[in-house]
């Protein structure tokens, strides 16, 4: 390792750091100051990968878990020859530039996941890791190592401070994880304060005990890095390994260095004669030396040929193997048809009922036999939330291929984790839990949509009908919650055929998540329409289940396991029309002329019913509608008891048609 050179690398680093976080007058420079010796290490000497291929499968994965540092992984993309340009780095939260004021997935060649919510990027890289490991086991073979790369993520205090990461980082010790290196930017400084005011526990202990290896090193020392990082990789032990890197927070602004204030902009004003300090050219703004760039242009092609011996080897792979090559182009495509998908899955007779939770098993089932790469997972609720793959095998360090994995009472982390599973983009995850307990998924949710990842969640228990366990249990706000969330769609279907479309739509979306919301109590097969009237119109997210048969005089809207209610409700009466609306999100994008050909700006008359909250409905029932829904905390007693009680009927829906 060039130590001089690389140190060279490090402050010229902190440099454009310096500059750009001074130059818009916002940003976080502690850690890319404070942290620069481990990316000189990373990017300019341990990490596997080629910029010129930023998506090579067999890449070491980076996440900054601490996106707030996020000119850290711009400075280090830029200098290693990703195609982020030195004009990108200046324009630093500069509206419409690929340097966004925390990493953005989507938006940042080279950037793996969208970080900043602390504690995400763990759970992210867990999910890494995880897929990392499920892909090894499933495609290398005693012939050919196509797979052998790690997952590295860098964290500091409040990353580790967070649940989800504890959660996720039990998850990985439980697992054996070995492919996954956690570096701890451990500073003793918090945002507020000095970390000693929140915290004194021993990491490497707490570590330790949940089956990682620990090791502390001096954070700013080249060499003590790379040992680190190389004895990490080398050692497939069973255990995740977290390197606890002492550094200095905001390193080379002797103003701020080591204390609160550098966790910020707050040694920006400082940057001129820090940079001095750091033997950068005066006057200077946003300098790589010419050595630096010779340096990393000559480490490029060296990343390029080591990609391309490897090339070679998954070339002799595939011809070797072309059932296994043909599942991992489909998996990396990913481009499944919802009605392909849905002529997979049989109907459903016209009469009978069951629970959406019931058929919803029945129907993962069928759909995991066409698509080899779709897992699913439980938070300890297999049992109830029915999504268990039968034949599929549970992951374990023993059966690294098993598709059905046992997140444990861990909800916040199966999220982040599927999340990650999801950006690796090597298998299609979902996960399972009640839906009142969505809200400790929610911020992971939110980044899957923000993200656009193709994660699917399948929670059940969706209402009332969940009766004695009540109102802790009972998600009356949860799905109006959910459905606000931009990119996410949210599907409760009313009966196993609109189950079977929802999970068709959900299974062949690649450009956002979707939640699938799946009641715990029998309902009615809605036998009046047709099963492929029942799975196009919820493809659509709302359709004419039940059609007048005399001049409109009102529409009934319904979800879920109100559907039924709104069908007895407006049985008998000619001039009504019930519409099942199974998804806000994907009616809202069908064509204005669809919308209004299920929903008719003539008619006024329009009732709304489901067993939550109602303000969401008013937009499509106008000022003159009328919404029954429950706008309070429900009750504990049988569902059917419930629903009564808090008038989610059938008579309820007559009544507001009088």
């Amino acid at each position: 390792m060039n130590n001089t050179l690389l140190a060279q690398a490090a402050n010229e680093a902190r440099g454009l750091a310096m500059d750009a976080v001074h130059k818009c007058s916002s940003g976080h420079l502690g850690l890319p100051l404070g942290c620069a010796e481990i990316g000189a290490v990373l990017f300019g000497q341990n990490l596997q990968c080629d910029p010129a291929d930023p998506k090579w499968l067999n890449r070491d994965r980076f996440i900054l878990s601490a996106g707030h540092g996020s000119m850290f992984i711009y400075s280090w993309l830029h200098l290693s020859g990703y195609d982020l340009s030195i004009e990108e780095v200046s324009k630093f939260r500069v509206m419409g530039s690929h340097t966004p004021g925390h990493p953005e997935s989507f938006e940042t060649v080279g950037v793996e996941c969208t970080t900043g919510p602390l504690g995400q990027g763990i759970g992210n890289a867990v999910g890494f890791a995880l897929s990392g490991k499920m892909a090894a086991a499933k495609y290398n073979t005693a012939e050919h190592t196509i797979l052998s790369n790690h997952i590295i993520a860098l964290a500091g205090d409040g990353c580790l401070q967070e649940g989800v990461a504890r959660e996720a980082v039990a998850f990985a010790g439980h697992n054996k994880l070995d492919n996954l290196i956690l570096i701890y930017d451990s500073n003793d400084v918090t945002l507020d304060a000095m970390a000693k005011v929140t915290q004194d526990e021993d990491t490497a202990a707490i570590y330790t005990a949940m089956g990682w290896d620990a090791v502390t090193i001096p954070g700013n020392d080249l060499d003590a890095i790379l040992s680190a990082l190389e004895t990490a990789k080398k050692n497939d032990n069973g255990r995740p390994k977290i390197i606890i890197a002492r550094t200095l927070i905001g390193k080379g602004i002797p103003e701020v260095a080591g204390t609160a204030k550098a966790h910020g902009e707050g040694g920006a004003k400082f940057v001129d004669s820090a940079k001095k300090g750091l033997g950068l050219p005066e006057g200077t703004h946003f300098y790589v030396s010419d050595e630096v760039k010779a340096y990393f242009a000559d480490l490029k092609n060296k990343r390029a040929a080591i990609h391309g011996e490897w090339n070679k080897v998954f070339l002799a792979w595939s011809a070797a193997n072309p059932e296994l090559a043909k599942q991992l182009d489909a998996a990396r495509a990913h481009k499944q048809s919802a009605a392909d998908l849905l002529k997979l899955i049989p109907e459903y007779p016209a009469e009978g009922k069951a629970a959406t939770r019931n058929s919803g098993g029945e129907i993962l089932n069928h759909l995991a036999k066409a698509i080899p790469y779709l897992v699913t997972g439980s938070a300890d609720l297999f049992g109830s939330t029915k999504n268990y793959i039968k034949d599929g095998g549970d992951f374990s360090p023993t059966n690294p291929t098993g598709r059905n994995i046992w997140f444990g009472i861990r909800e916040h982390a199966m999220a982040a984790i599927c999340n990650g599973m999801a950006y690796d983009g090597l298998f299609l995850p979902s996960g399972a839990t009640f839906l009142v307990f969505a809200d400790y998924c929610r911020p992971s949710i939110r980044l899957a949509a923000l993200s656009r990842l193709p994660v699917t969640y399948i929670f059940t228990h969706d209402s009332v009908g969940v009766g004695e366990d009540g109102p802790t249990h009972q998600p009356v706000e949860t799905v109006s919650g959910l459905r606000v969330i931009p990119n996410l769609d949210v599907i409760r279907p009313g009966d196993a055929e609109e189950a079977a479309a929802a999970f068709a739509s959900a299974f062949s979306r690649n450009d956002g998540p979707t939640l699938l919301a799946l009641s715990r109590q029998d309902l009615p097969h809605q036998g009046s329409a047709s099963a492929a009237t029942r799975r196009e119109g919820t493809l659509k997210g709302g359709y004419i289940l039940v059609k007048e048969t005399a001049p409109l005089e009102a529409i009934v809207l319904a979800t879920g396991s109100e559907v039924q209610h709104a069908v007895a409700g407006a049985k008998g009466k000619p001039g009504v029309r019930v519409v099942s609306m199974p998804c806000f999100e994907l009616f809202d994008r069908q064509s204005e002329e669809y919308r209004k050909e299920v929903l008719p700006c003539s008619c006024k008359k329009r009732v709304a019913i489901e067993a939550g909250v109602s303000a969401l409905w008013w937009k499509y029932v106008g000022c003159e509608g009328q919404i029954i829904g429950i706008d309070r905390f429900g009750i504990s007693a049988p569902g059917d008891q419930v629903f009564k009680k808090l008038g989610i009927t059938g008579e309820a829906v007559a009544a507001a048609l009088a």
